[in-house]
């Protein structure tokens, strides 16, 4: 099991901003703050931190578990609203498996951030 896991990113302030909104729909908020450091998640811990300094390369894929597809169509939302970039509006992805709910957004350095639901609708 995942205890926690993070990114780094070329802007903290920019990025921040966007993970605080794009998480939001999915009952994340910012729990942690560092002069260069910003820790995500759901009270007690954060369990996804990004860092500043040079961009991963290649871009990390980050995929977040939402509760229902309305939190993934919440979550695409609000992410595009925050600066994100489309790499796959919400719906399904019967090719992973059947009841596969997902959306794909860009972050500001372009890692690929994901929303799924894994419930039948």
């Amino acid at each position: 099991m995942i205890d926690h896991t993070g990114l780094t990113v070329t802007d903290i302030a920019k990025n921040k901003a966007f993970y605080r909104a794009a998480l939001g729909p999915l009952g994340y908020a910012l729990i942690m703050e560092w002069e260069q450091y910003a820790g995500f998640g759901v009270l007690p811990k954060p369990d996804f931190r990004i860092g500043q300094g040079k961009a991963n390369v290649p871009p990390i894929h980050v995929a977040f578990r939402a509760q229902n597809r309305s939190e993934v169509d919440a979550f695409y939302k609000a992410a595009m609203a925050a600066g994100g970039r489309d790499n796959g509006p919400p719906g399904p992805r019967p090719h992973y498996h059947e009841n596969y709910y997902g959306a794909f957004v860009l972050d500001p350095d372009g890692h690929n951030v994901e929303a799924v639901c894994h419930t039948p609708e």
